[in-house]
């Protein structure tokens, strides 16, 4: 069967019956058993389709894939097409541990394709023939009547054709903090996503109503199949620090196959034999090749997971470790990231008085107070203010929603909208079980979007209308109001509407409150009820709050000099006044952009804005790409945080995807390369301090092993070029760089971060690996080695006579030597240094270090006078005395590593 997908076209700007005549489908029959089958032929399964993951060997053998590593395996075959087995075995051995560890601590999930799949699998309603069908959402075909109801999952792409009260969250998809109010009215061609109210995506929830919708697109056609495809077109990018590890090392692999093969050809020139100059350049190789850093590095961010876990951070991805260390611009999602996820009323207007509300969510906690301290607190056992009382009281009963708790969480079962209102009211004291008796609901009418309001007859005292909606719908019944004291007086509209505007220009949702009471004998209400004559109680304004903790975290990585910006699919007006509050913006500031905008940019319009824009909302999940996409074009490390699947290409795209692990989509954890525990944005600057110590640690593993390098190669190529015996063959040389190396280095990535780790600006992401600074230390370094191995060597030899003795002495003299540079890059060195200058009264504790210097002085005894060992490695015993004499090199050490740190500190 051939498979297409379903046509990719817009529909929110297409008539009823034009889409209706497109599919050759009725809106009361639905399609024909043949036209199903006709259609199912042409545009096949309503499922995702997703590239199947690599097979288990194959990541294993993409470990081998560096160029470091092929001069290894090139070694190692020569060595074995030789005879000298012994010698390709260690070198194998030596990239096998190195791939082993890597495909260890590679991420293995990729399965967000899986999960947009899993996301929209579910049963639907359809009507076929004219009857009414419940069938696999796979068998969904364009053209299908589907019926909606409260608790669907919408299976498909639908242009809304009948709707009664349709509501639907789609919060997962556009980032709206509510429920979307839906309508089956014609839309303008530019509509951005979030404001498309005439159609249902598939992976959505119809939270309220019912409604009826013809399929437009199916499988990856549909908006979240979009998704799918962009996913799965988008490349794993690499992280800042794996680009300049490449870059490294292609540039050294270049570097010494030049040095080896001009050294072979010089000596053949001399007349050497090709025997021996293959082993010299076999050794000048392996001995400029790091081998241990890989190894290195692997653990030293390994650590760093650890250490990030501790704080409410996991890693999916090792090198994300250090990405958002280096991140310049953090981008993040606002619902339910930097915000609480949870609409909370915090505003207040009743009686001529305006009202703060405190506290956050759904709990009772917080307490309700006149603005501008005029008043105390208003407790349950305070004279709470009787106008203030009836607008709390309204929006209490004239509610369809209940709070629920679990453990010291409370949640929503219904709208949120509601249950930020029933919150208002627990915390003076009132709850529907409190109310039920004193004031049974006797009828209602349910909201519906052509009124703009829900209004409910309760009965008691006097029997008596709630009407809770838009400022609009009710200002115009009203012609009354209660006062201070709950008197009657004329209502002032021009008053009410000024309140309004300026709870709006805080990014709050207004809601207006009214009664009406009437006869006694009256058991139901209808739209006639409440034409006119209603007494206006009062408003309340909600909004989703930001987190305090999440507040803090901004300011936190602004002054680190990470530039933070917000990326929401929310109302402009709600965004930016969050931004305000957070500090990501300043009130008066041009810096926020909707969707729409974005959408007639062109490339380099959209590059600029993105750098000087700070808010962009109403955008659409291609839009949250491109910003990304446009940052990066300008050099900056991107940290992108979201949870929901609107999120998911921008988390992959990004350097450092941060998805929510505790209330986000499955879809944003699969993407991203870091999740929050906590959900909590604050978590982010401890995860960002992690990083930083991270490359910290890195740089001080790079600056301890390369200048072993650089002097075990300057030695070697010398050595060869002079015609003189080695002072190092390649064995011993895998031996100092991996086993030597690692046990030295390993300790440095339990260094403890430096106090000032955040008061500096992020690195620039054009830095190379090997600044100018660390290439001098390197440099400096690595001529004293080469110095400290040929001169023991030549001196051991002319006084042993045995030129195996000579080369352990030179080995063990460089190790010695070692371990005063590794004091002297970390900071227990340095505090010692300090302390002896009396600078500092403490001494850092670094037990690990400590255990790493007698574990290495432990192997170099075995490596040593171990007859084994001897055999393999082709070293020899030494004496005491010959010991001793390997430890003078440590004392030049201490004004050399004394200047290495002036030199680059």
């Amino acid at each position: 069967m051939a498979r297409a997908d379903s046509p990719r076209h817009f529909y929110h700007d297409q008539s009823i019956k034009n889409v209706l005549a497109e599919f050759q489908s009725d809106l009361e029959q639905g399609l024909s058993a043949e036209k199903v089958a006709q259609n199912y032929e042409t545009y096949g399964w309503n499922e995702l389709t997703f590239k199947p993951g690599k097979p288990a060997w194959l990541r294993f053998l993409l470990q081998f894939n560096q160029p470091l590593l092929y001069i290894l395996l090139l070694a190692g075959a020569v060595k074995a097409f030789l005879g000298s087995w012994t010698n390709a075995a260690v070198i194998w051995g030596v990239t096998v541990v190195n791939a082993v560890i890597g495909y260890l601590q590679e991420a293995k999930a990729e399965g967000a394709i899986a999960s947009l799949a899993k996301a929209v699998t579910t049963e639907a309603h359809v009507l076929r023939d004219h009857q009414r069908l419940r069938v696999p959402s796979k068998d969904l075909v364009p053209g299908d009547i589907v019926l909606l109801a409260s608790g669907d999952k919408v299976p498909a792409d639908l242009r809304l054709v009948k709707i009664r009260n349709l509501q639907i969250d789609e919060s997962a998809l556009t980032g709206e903090a509510v429920p979307v109010e839906k309508s089956t009215e014609l839309l303008a061609s530019d509509t951005p996503l979030a404001e498309r109210n005439n159609m249902a995506y598939a992976g959505s929830f119809v939270t309220f109503g019912q409604g009826r919708g013809i399929v437009v697109a199916t499988a990856n056609a549909t908006e979240m199949g979009q998704i799918s495809q962009s996913m799965e077109k988008q490349v794993s990018l690499q992280t800042p620090l794996t680009r300049k590890f490449s870059k490294f090392s292609r540039t050294l692999l270049y570097a010494i196959l030049t040095l080896a093969t001009l050294t072979f050809a010089i000596g053949l020139g001399q007349g050497e034999s090709w025997v021996y100059m293959f082993e010299a350049a076999i050794a000048l190789a392996v001995s400029a090749i790091p081998e241990g850093l890989p190894a290195v590095v692997t653990i030293t961010l390994a650590i760093g997971v650890n250490r990030m876990a501790s704080r409410n951070a996991i890693i999916r991805k090792l090198p994300a470790v250090e990405a958002l260390g280096s991140a310049t611009v953090v981008c993040s999602d606002k619902t339910g990231t930097l915000t609480e996820n949870q609409m909370t009323v915090q505003a207040i207007y009743a009686g001529q008085q305006h009202y703060v509300v405190s506290g956050g969510g759904y709990s009772a906690k917080g307490e309700i107070f006149p603005r501008e301290d005029q008043g105390a607190s208003c407790h349950l056992d305070d004279a709470l203010p009787h106008t203030l009382a009836e607008c709390l009281l309204a929006g209490l009963l004239c509610n369809d929603s209940q709070l629920k708790q679990t453990d010291d969480d409370w949640s929503v079962v219904g709208d949120p909208t509601e249950g930020a209102l029933l919150s208002s009211a627990a915390k003076v004291g009132f709850s529907q079980a409190g109310f039920a008796s004193k004031k049974p609901r006797l009828d209602v009418i349910p909201f519906e979007s052509d009124y703009q309001y829900m209004a409910t007859l309760h009965d008691g005292e006097a029997r008596t209308i709630y009407v809770k909606g838009s400022v609009e719908s009710l200002l115009s019944r009203c012609d009354q109001m209660l006062n201070g004291q709950g008197q009657l007086i004329a209502l002032e509209p021009s008053t009410i509407t000024q309140v309004v505007d300026e709870m709006a220009a805080q990014g709050l949702r207004v809601l207006a409150f009214a009664k009406k009471e009437v006869d006694h004998h009256q058991h139901s209400v209808v739209h006639e009820d409440i034409a006119a004559d209603l007494i206006f109680l009062g408003l309340q304004g909600m909004i989703d709050p930001p987190r305090p903790e999440a507040i803090a975290a901004v300011h936190a990585c602004q002054k680190a000099g990470i530039h933070v910006k917000m990326i929401t699919g929310d109302h402009i007006k709600t965004a930016q006044a969050i931004a305000q509050r957070m500090g990501i913006s300043a009130a008066g500031e041009a810096t926020a952009f909707e969707g729409r905008q974005l959408a007639t940019m062109a490339k380099e319009e959209l590059r600029n804005v993105a750098e000087t824009g700070s808010v962009f909302a109403r955008v659409a999940p291609a839009q949250k790409l491109q910003l990304v996409e446009a940052l990066q074009s300008r050099g900056n490390i991107v940290a992108m945080t979201g949870d929901g699947v609107n999120d998911a290409p921008a988390l992959k795209q990004a350097d450092i995807g941060i998805a929510m692990g505790k209330g986000g989509t499955e879809v944003a954890r699969e993407s991203a390369d870091m999740l929050l525990t906590d959900d909590n944005f604050a978590s982010i600057e401890a995860a960002v301090e992690e990083g930083r110590t991270v490359f910290q640690n890195l740089r001080k593993a790079i600056a301890f092993l390369l200048p072993v390098n650089g002097g075990e190669s300057m030695t070697i190529l010398i050595s060869a070029l002079l015609a003189r015996d080695l002072p190092i063959l390649s064995l011993q040389v895998l031996w100092l760089n991996m086993i030597n190396s690692i046990t030295m280095t390993v300790p440095l990535a339990f260094e403890a971060k430096s106090p000032d780790i955040m008061q500096s600006a992020p690195r620039n992401p054009n830095e190379p690996l090997i600044t100018p600074l660390l290439l001098r230390r390197i440099l400096l370094v690595s001529a004293f080695n080469w110095v400290l191995i040929f001169g023991m060597f030549e001196w051991a030899k002319s006084t042993t006579g045995d030129v195996t003795v000579a080369r352990t002495m030179a080995i063990q003299a460089l190790v010695a030597a070692r371990v005063i540079y590794l004091l002297s890059i970390s900071q227990l060195g340095r505090s010692l240094l300090s302390y002896l200058q009396g600078k500092t009264k403490e001494i850092t504790n670094a037990p690990f270090l400590i255990i790493g210097i007698v574990a290495a002085i432990a192997l170099q005894i075995v490596f040593s006078q171990w007859s084994l060992m001897n055999h393999l490695f082709e070293t020899a015993p030494l004496t005491f005395k010959q010991g001793l004499i390997c430890l003078i090199p440590m004392l030049p050490m201490l004004p050399l590593a004394i200047l290495a740190n002036r030199i680059d500190p």
